[in-house]
């Protein structure tokens, strides 16, 4: 989640993203409540984190999760990333792409504060750490030891 942060979005295409937290119990924090509905819509959002299922990267693309996929090796990942990068750092609109990004920024700020993002996101994980009834622990648990699922989870069934 915190890649959305970036202006741009880049992966190899033999990426494989798991967009949501709910896996291991949590809500999650990065802003991911104020970047992930800005770049995919809220309704896309709300299917991304909720359905637990993995998103391949050119899938990722199409629904706007990421704005460019590579192919090839990692060399060759960090050469067409570096330039891109170089492309970006030289074009003429460079200048008023950014004075756009901080227009849209303020705007959303004067909305919504980002600290009011910050402080939701973590009462919601102050709720998974402590709150009575939450399975953060167990599954945190579970990962670190590689613990096998009796059975196929259901949200892989359907």
């Amino acid at each position: 989640m915190l890649a959305l942060a970036a202006d741009h979005v880049w992966c190899r295409e033999s990426v494989v993203l798991n967009p949501h937290y709910r896996l291991m119990g949590l809500h999650g924090s990065e802003y991911w409540t104020y970047t992930l509905p800005q770049r995919v819509g809220p309704e896309v959002a709300a299917q991304l984190t909720s359905r637990t299922l993995p998103v391949g990267a050119r899938a990722a693309a199409r629904v706007g999760l990421v704005d460019k996929v590579f192919d090839g090796s990692t060399e060759r990942f960090r050469a067409q990333v570096r330039r891109e990068a170089e492309i970006l750092a030289a074009a003429p609109e460079l200048q008023n792409l950014l004075l756009a990004k901080k227009q849209r920024r303020a705007a959303d700020e004067a909305v919504r504060p980002l600290a009011q993002y910050r402080a939701e996101e973590l009462a919601h994980m102050h709720r998974n750490f402590f709150g009575d009834g939450e399975s953060y622990h167990r599954l945190r648990r579970d990962f670190v030891a590689n613990t096998k699922p009796p059975a196929t989870p259901p949200y892989l069934l359907g």
